[in-house]
């Protein structure tokens, strides 16, 4: 469909807002109710971006565009590359704009700067530019997110709305639901969906509904007198603030909410990255309600409230199906209560994946395709231990090989592997599930955890039996893992013949992109980087905090990995007893860089701070 559009010397022009960046013809909009747009409005294939097409300043003559044509001659991306995005889309449809991201042919800051050229818009830098709160009043949650759409700024009686992709039919959308005179912005996707997620904050309404519990609470107590239970419906306070305090975790990408009770108040924190970060403050009244309200949702005992209780539940949040790990326990103040999210939609990384330098990668790729042997993940909680152990499952899995796994949880399902989950109801320990998958005629093995002598013996032995077992072990890095082993009892030689290597690791903190600066060190950073072989270096770098990353300065994290491999050198000094010292002199003397050396080595490459690195990684 057609609409009328005057040019500056009032010629019609008929401009069809074909949703062009399909199929490569680039939507035409126009960007505001002044005439100085008009001309942004067509363009001549070929022509500079914005361009009228006319060097006398005539009316645009009425063309069809298209958007690849442009971003070829703006040297973004190569005709082979356009080529075979067009062939995608045609297979699966969508944007041109989002295949050509899909295929790394361009990047989304790229896209939304080529867009907003070709159509005469500004770009909107949502990672840094301030967003005043109250223009979220002015488009409702859902709108927002069903269009994907993010307001940004008031200017008269103008809304400005940040949008991905273009067009007369969204800008009149959004101005019927906003009730404004809309004018368009464009920003990256990815950051309008972040910019949606972090302002329409879910625990928004928490305070509200923390002043109908407290009602409730109250009007409850003055009728001691009703013996009748008390029935919660689904839309009680307590109920819609849990739901609220998932939700938001999920949003700001938190791997661990803790619920934690004390005098006078009830903490809920996020770990973020690794870093714990608190989000609110309840009454403490509230905090036994909380509990057991999560207690039922994980099939847990609400009555028990002195020993500590493991459950698990799924939820869907955002349209996403997410495992919570539950674990309570009993502390001076009331119970406390930490859920681990794991998103289900997210795939799984493949070794080269994981951010180990090349040679690392090609001789851990090596080793874990050894017929029989074990191989340990060692690190401590939360440094990504199940991620490697998932990445190594799916380098060495294959129709040829019968690989089982014993985990507590399953957090990963696939579907050519079978998979065991624990029940210590049932009496299905590591160690029982361990000997039953061996009566499987079992190729490869994976142990969750090694987390007592018994498993451990019964490892070590399918290990020595022909079988190749990939596990992971709470210890501090890969040495202090074989003597974790000799602690508990397991005979040196067993060892020194079972374990064909060991991988020490630990996940650092990205410096933001969006706010990365220059900065001077302070004294100790200094003396620590050059204590740890850190190279020659003018500029060292930080996130100086921006919305993108909440004002933490980081975004994301990266791991670091120390190989230990098993030399006839090392398993001798492993029969004998040597120490931890002895141990790490020849495996470093053979070549293994330990934690801290890779850690410094991400310093020199910009991409974490020595601060970062001193709380996560720093040793004697």
């Amino acid at each position: 469909m057609a609409f009328k559009k005057k040019s500056k010397d009032d010629d019609v022009v008929d401009v069809h807002p074909q949703n062009g960046v399909r199929g490569g013809v680039a939507t035409v909009v126009e960007g505001g109710d002044d005439a100085d747009h008009a001309q942004a409005t067509t363009s001549v294939p070929g022509s500079a971006p914005g361009s009228n097409g006319s060097s006398n300043g005539a009316a645009p003559q009425k063309q069809s565009v298209r958007l690849g044509d442009q971003l070829i001659a703006s040297n973004l991306i190569t005709e082979a590359q356009l080529e075979k995005a067009l062939e995608m889309q045609r297979d699966s449809g969508g944007l041109l704009g989002e295949v050509l991201v899909s295929t790394g042919a361009l990047s989304e800051q790229a896209l939304a700067h080529a867009l907003a050229s070709y159509f005469g818009f500004d770009v909107a830098n949502l990672r840094r530019d301030n967003v005043d709160p109250m223009m979220i009043s002015f488009l409702s949650e859902d709108v927002a997110r069903e269009y994907v759409a993010f307001p940004v700024r008031m200017e008269g009686d103008n809304l400005f709305i940040a949008v991905a992709e273009p067009s007369e039919e969204l800008r009149n959308t959004l101005a019927k639901a906003s009730g404004k005179s809309v004018k368009l912005l464009i920003a990256p996707l990815s950051d309008i969906r972040w910019a949606i997620d972090s302002n329409y904050r879910a625990l928004g309404t928490v305070a509200q509904l923390v002043q109908v519990f407290e009602s409730v609470e109250g009007s409850r107590k003055r009728n001691v007198d009703n013996t009748e239970p008390e029935i919660v419906a689904d839309d009680a306070p307590v109920v819609q603030v849990v739901d609220r305090i998932l939700t938001q975790a999920m949003r700001d990408r938190a791997s661990d909410v803790h619920i934690e009770p004390s005098d006078d108040i009830v903490r809920v924190r996020f770990r973020i990255d690794g870093a714990l970060k608190e989000i609110l403050q309840l009454p403490a009244a509230i905090g036994p309600g909380l509990v057991s309200r999560i207690k039922i949702m994980a099939n847990m005992n609400i009555v028990e409230r002195r020993r500590p209780q493991d459950g698990q539940l799924t939820i869907n949040i955002d349209g996403k199906e997410v495992d919570v790990r539950v674990a309570t326990t009993a502390t001076i103040m009331g119970e406390s209560c930490v859920m681990r999210l794991l998103d289900k939609t997210r795939s799984v990384l493949r070794l080269n994946d994981l951010g180990m330098p090349l040679d690392t990668h090609e001789a851990y790729s090596k080793i874990v395709r050894a017929p029989f042997g074990m191989v340990l993940c060692a690190g401590p909680t939360g440094s990504g231990k199940t991620t490697t152990l998932y990445a190594t499952l799916s380098e060495v899995s294959n129709p040829t090989l019968n690989v089982m796994t014993i985990e507590d949880p399953v957090e990963y399902v696939f579907p050519s592997i079978n998979q065991i989950q624990t029940n210590e109801q049932a009496g299905l320990t590591f160690a029982t599930g361990l000997r039953s998958i061996l009566r499987q005629d079992p190729d490869v093995i994976l142990v969750g955890e090694i987390r007592d002598v018994e498993t451990t013996r019964v490892a070590v032995q399918s290990a020595l039996t022909g079988h190749f077992v990939v596990s992971s072990l709470h210890a501090t890095d890969s040495v202090s893992a074989l003597h974790r082993f000799l602690d508990m009892g397991i005979e040196s030689f067993l060892i020194a013949s079972s374990v064909l290597a060991v991988v020490g690791q630990r996940l650092l903190r990205r410096i933001c992109p969006s706010c990365k600066a220059p900065y001077q060190p302070s004294d100790e950073e200094l003396v620590f980087y050059e204590e740890s072989g850190g190279p020659a270096k003018d500029d060292f770098f930080q996130g100086t905090g921006c919305n993108f990353c909440t004002h933490t300065g980081y975004k994301d994290r990266i791991g670091i990995y120390e190989l230990l491999i098993m030399t006839p050198e090392l398993r001798r000094l492993v029969v004998g007893w040597a120490t931890q010292e002895e141990l790490r002199n020849m495996a470093v003397k053979q070549g293994m860089r330990t934690l801290r050396q890779e850690a410094v080595n991400l310093v020199n490459q910009d991409i974490t701070s020595i601060s970062e690195v001193i709380r996560s990684v720093y040793t004697l």
